[in-house]
């Protein structure tokens, strides 16, 4: 195959921008999809895409697209757009010579955009600027124009006015895509060399690899090799998408495809690999991809025991088609064995969470979302503490250290009071603000992850009518003073309710959970106490009383000490069930107490 037809780029923006219907106009474009088949947002195929309106997976598709006598091969990656899910766009890129970086012309350049432009720089990606939704009443091409002027230095000559809803200047984007994105540089004869993208499992095929060749070929029986693992597999099938799987006997260099080797354990894979030939190797070998460390963890527990082999197996799965989720086996008191997991945000929580739910029908209990602390003990040794149990005791502990992250907000004008009150009673520090055109800035804060990970973004949202925008990046860890909230049912510690709170938002905190849980938690046979401690310090308390029977319904007349006896029996019996019975916390209860 000749490697000068080929295109492999990428469309890259912040989420909500348009990016999955600008692929629906490229696949509809090139006929790619039988009309008949045809639906909105084709390529987020995943049923938790389509109902959020988000993508979560980077997608790959081929095109053809003839143009000027020649029939050209589009490689097109589709990628998510919110900041949890960059590491999906970071794997994407490493595929491509080029993206497209498509901005909202209502909302301007937001955080991530400016995020994404720099890691397509990174890899060293020509850069096709693009405005979309030009067809929408409230847009404001020239602002935008003047923005991508002044923070990227674009001129306006290069940069395409399109609507993706309405096909407007797509298929201009796709012939700017033939002539100005470079051909795949690499040569069939030197040895084989590919990068490993992504991955997925099918219960019959085992581990599906999704692949970029850059040198060299790749043909069904050959034997490859896994540098990084050292590991060699036999290509059993290899193929395209396009976007339905489509089998080939060989993949060229230049060309983006999958293979299968008949890999059973998810573990042996190890994503930003490089395959080569055992009998050849490549002498450069890519660097892998960058690790990035979690951000949130939190433990997943079967709500039954007999589930834990099946989430077991369901969490090794989903590793594999995501590698920045990671895991570890856990044990908590009453909730038996679970997993302590690591997250790169809340909404990668959330939607991890709902994967294993829906995709392996598990029912599952959560603790409290937390980011991890460094603890140093006074006999030198470090801990990494992600979960409120690790924590040592108070006597051991010299200091302890939490991260800290740079944290970019673009708004609108008006919004820069709200925005720096709201980072200030986070604990947040200002650093600098940076004027994006004529009415939009960045304002930069250093903010503990701990005050962001749960609501801060949603309240910026709230305090902007919508407009404010927010990414971060993690700059280290910092000296801080963190105490340990026990929630106790009936003086009894319930593990997974358990809090690592700033010792100065300790009491609030604590009674906004107490307060919470009294109004989830139903009435039972006998009074349930829900007290938050720290130490043996009982610092908010509150009571749900028991479910009473009327005992004396039935006493008519005579002495009050008659009824006095049948109550003096039923408080013996409602004291008995207390001390014996098990407190029933509905699931609605874990999960509220996490949005808190």
């Amino acid at each position: 195959m000749n490697s000068e037809v080929i295109r492999n780029f990428c469309v890259i923006a912040h989420i909500d921008h348009g990016k999955s219907t600008l692929a629906d106009r490229f696949l509809e474009i090139t006929g790619a999809v039988d009309r008949r088949k045809f639906c909105d947002q084709m390529l987020d195929s995943m049923e938790l895409e389509r109902e959020r309106g988000i993508t979560i997976k980077a997608k790959a598709v081929r095109l053809n697209f003839p143009y000027e006598g020649k029939s050209y091969i589009l490689n097109l990656i589709d990628t998510p757009g919110h900041v949890d899910f960059t590491y999906e766009v970071a794997k994407s890129l490493k595929a491509c010579e080029g993206a497209i970086l498509l901005i909202d012309a209502s909302q301007g350049v937001e955080a991530q955009t400016v995020a994404n432009f720099y890691l397509a720089l990174e890899n060293n990606l020509k850069i096709i600027p693009a405005i979309n939704k030009i067809d929408l009443p409230n847009a404001d091409t020239e602002r935008t124009l003047g923005q991508l002027s002044d923070i990227f230095g674009f001129k306006r000559s290069e940069v395409s006015l399109v609507s993706a809803k309405e096909g407007v200047g797509v298929e201009d984007m796709l012939k700017r895509v033939t002539r100005e994105i470079p051909a795949p540089q690499g040569a069939i004869e030197k040895p084989l060399k590919a990068v490993l993208f992504d991955s997925t499992f099918d219960p019959y095929k085992g581990v599906i690899l999704f692949l970029r060749v850059f040198d060299g070929k790749i043909t069904v029986g050959d034997t490859i090799l896994f540098m990084h693992q050292n590991k060699t597999y036999r290509v059993e099938e290899a193929g395209i998408f396009l976007p339905h799987i489509q089998k080939t006997d060989t993949l060229f260099c230049g060309e983006v495809g999958y293979i299968c080797c008949n890999i059973k354990n998810p573990e042996e894979v190890d994503m930003g690999d490089t395959i080569t030939s055992p009998s050849q190797p490549t002498l450069t070998p890519f660097e892998g991809y960058k690790k990035i460390p979690p951000m949130v963890f939190c433990g997943i527990f079967p709500s039954s025991p007999k589930d834990y082999p099946p989430l077991r197996g369901a969490i090794e799965k989903l590793r594999l088609s995501d590698p920045s989720f990671i895991y570890e086996p856990d044990h908590l008191g009453s909730y038996g064995y679970g997993f302590r997991c690591g997250f790169l945000g809340l909404l990668h929580m959330e939607i991890v969470q709902e994967r294993l739910q829906r995709e392996y029908g598990l029912d599952l209990v959560l603790t409290s979302p937390n980011v991890m602390y460094q603890v140093k003990k006074k006999d030198g040794e470090l801990m990494h503490i992600e979960s409120p149990h690790q924590l040592p005791d108070p006597t051991a502990i010299e200091q302890v250290y939490e991260p800290y992250v740079a944290a970019s907000i673009v708004t609108p004008l008006d919004g820069m009071e709200p925005i720096c009150d709201i980072a200030k009673s986070r604990r947040g520090q200002f650093k600098k603000t940076d004027y994006l055109g004529k009415d939009r800035l960045s304002v930069i804060f250093e903010l503990p992850l701990a005050e962001i990970v749960v609501d801060f973004y949603d309240k910026l949202k709230s305090l902007t009518k919508g407009y404010a925008s927010l990414d971060y990046e993690f700059i280290g860890y910092r000296p801080t003073e963190i105490v340990k909230v026990d929630i106790l049912f009936n003086h009894k510690k319930a593990e997974a309710f358990s809090l690592l709170v700033h010792k100065e938002k300790a009491e609030p905190k604590a009674r906004a959970v107490a307060t919470k849980l009294k109004s989830l938690i139903p009435r039972q046979m006998f009074e349930v106490v829900i007290q938050a401690s720290i130490g043996s310090r009982i610092i908010a308390s509150e009571r749900v009383p028991p479910l009473r029977k009327n005992v004396t319904a039935k006493c008519y007349g005579g002495d009050i000490t008659r009824k006095r006896k049948l109550w003096e029996k039923q408080k013996k019996g409602k004291k008995k069930m207390k001390q014996l019975g098990n407190i029933i916390v509905p699931q609605e209860a874990f999960l509220e107490v996490l949005k808190m």
